[in-house]
C-alpha cells in the first residue's frame, strides 16, 4: 500500500532583528555582525538603526565609509544633549520604529545611552521584543560612570547575553542570570580589529602628522577626568612632563576640547616644547588611521575601555587612566594597567613603559575574529515562526 505523498513543509520565515548603533565605539561592533547576519539571508532579515548620538561627519560617517558599513536602514538623529535628555529622544523616537517595524529581536552592543534606551523600549513593548546584548557582563563596580549604569540595567532586561571573558560570566550569573541565557563568544570588536588591521597599514596618518616612533597616543573623555577641573589638570600636566621625553599625538573628543577651553588648560598643550616634543592635540581621527597609530606607539594612555582591548591584541603598553577597570582581562591577560589620575603615578608608568621591551600580544581565548559569526550561529538555532 502506497503512502500518501508528504506534505511540504512549510518554510520558517526569516528572523526579523533590529541592530543598533548610537555612537562611535559601537560602530566596530555592529560591522561584523550586520556582516554575520547577512550572510544568511534566509535566516536572518537584519535591518540597522543609527540612533545618532553621534552624528557628525567626525564621529559618525567615517566610521561607515572605512568599515565598510552600508547606510542605516533608520537613522533617528537624536543628536547630543544630557544624559536624560538624550536618552529620552532615543526612547521616544525608537518606539515609533518598534511599532512599524515589529521585530522578533532587537540587539544592542556596548554600554551607550543608545544601548540602555532602546532595550527599555523593547522590553516594555506590548507585545514584549525580545533583547539581546553584546559585550555582556562587564563590570567596574563605579557607579557613577553613566556607562556602568547602562551595562547593569541592559543586562537585567536581556533575553541573551554575549560575553567577551570568563569574568563577565561570572558576574551574570553573580546577579541572577540563567546560564542558558549566558553565551561566551568572544570580542566583536576585536573581529573589526583583525579584519582591517593590514589594511590600516597603508594609512599616511604619520605622513601627514609629520611624525615617527617613539610617539605616545592618548584617547580622553570620560565625564570622570574631563569634567573635574582638577583631574583633568593633575593628568594634563603628566602628559606635559611625558612629552618632554616623547611626542602625544592627542585625537581631541569634541566634548574633551571644549572643557579644556572652558577650564583654561588648553594653554598646558599649546606648541612642542624645546625638543620638538610636547603634547599634540588633532582632531579625531578615522578608524584606519587611528589603528595604524596604536600599532606602532611605544605606549597608549586612555580612559577608553575599548583601547585597553585593542592595545591588548596589538601587544602595546596601555596606562588606563582611571581608578577601575570594567574588563579586568586586559589587566590579567594583556597589556594594561591602572595608573588613576595622580600626576606623578602617570608620569613614572609612561617612563617605565617607554622602557620595557616590546613584548608578544598575549592570546585571549575567542579573541580571534570569530565572534560576530558566532553570535549568528546561536541566533539561527532558535525557533522561528512558520511564513
Amino acid at each position: 500500500m502506497k503512502r500518501p505523498p508528504r506534505k511540504p513543509a512549510t518554510p520558517r520565515r526569516p528572523l526579523r532583528l533590529l541592530l543598533i548603533a548610537g555612537a562611535r565605539p559601537n560602530f566596530m561592533k555592529v560591522a561584523p555582525l550586520l556582516r554575520a547576519f547577512r550572510e544568511r539571508p534566509d535566516q536572518f532579515e537584519v535591518r540597522l538603526v543609527h540612533t545618532g548620538q553621534h552624528y557628525d561627519e567626525a564621529m559618525s560617517d567615517v566610521f561607515f565609509q572605512e568599515l565598510d558599513i552600508p547606510r542605516p536602514d533608520i537613522h533617528l538623529g537624536v543628536g547630543s544633549a544630557s544624559h536624560a535628555v538624550q536618552t529620552a529622544r532615543i526612547m521616544e523616537a525608537f518606539e515609533r520604529v518598534l511599532e512599524n517595524d515589529r521585530p522578533d529581536w532587537v540587539i544592542v552592543v556596548g554600554d551607550v545611552n543608545s544601548t540602555v534606551g532602546c532595550s527599555l523600549v523593547a522590553a516594555k513593548a506590548s507585545p514584549r521584543v525580545k533583547v539581546a546584548h553584546v559585550e555582556a557582563g562587564l563590570r567596574s563596580r563605579d557607579l557613577e560612570m553613566p556607562e556602568e549604569i547602562n551595562r547593569l540595567v541592559t543586562d537585567a532586561l536581556s533575553d541573551l547575553l554575549f560575553t567577551t571573558s570568563p569574568d563577565a560570566d561570572r558576574n551574570l550569573i553573580a546577579e541572577g542570570v540563567d546560564r542558558r541565557r549566558i553565551h561566551r563568544v568572544g570580542n566583536v570588536m576585536i573581529d573589526t580589529l583583525l579584519r582591517f588591521a593590514d589594511l590600516s597599514d597603508k594609512s599616511e596618518v604619520m605622513k601627514r602628522l609629520g611624525l615617527t616612533p617613539p610617539y605616545a597616543l592618548l584617547t580622553l573623555h570620560r565625564p570622570s577626568n574631563v569634567d573635574d577641573e582638577g583631574a583633568f589638570r593633575r593628568i594634563l600636566e603628566a602628559l606635559v612632563r611625558i612629552g618632554r621625553e616623547v611626542p602625544i599625538i592627542f585625537p581631541a573628543h569634541p566634548r574633551t576640547a571644549k572643557r579644556m577651553e572652558s577650564f583654561g588648560l588648553a594653554g598646558l598643550t599649546a606648541g612642542p616644547g624645546a625638543n620638538g616634543h610636547g603634547v599634540r592635540v588633532v582632531p579625531p581621527l578615522g578608524y584606519l588611521d587611528f589603528l595604524h597609530l596604536q600599532k606602532r606607539a611605544a605606549v597608549i594612555l586612555t580612559d577608553s575601555g575599548g583601547v585597553q582591548e585593542e592595545a591588548t591584541i596589538l601587544g602595546v603598553p596601555c596606562l588606563t587612566l582611571r581608578e577601575n577597570t570594567e574588563r579586568p582581562i586586559t589587566l590579567t591577560r594583556g597589556t594594561n594597567r591602572l595608573v588613576g589620575r595622580d600626576t606623578g603615578k602617570i608620569v613614572a608608568a609612561a617612563r617605565q613603559a617607554l622602557r620595557a621591551r616590546p613584548r608578544k600580544p598575549p592570546v585571549v581565548p575567542l579573541w580571534d575574529g570569530g565572534a560576530a559569526r558566532r553570535i549568528a550561529a546561536v541566533f539561527a538555532r532558535l525557533p522561528r515562526s512558520r511564513v
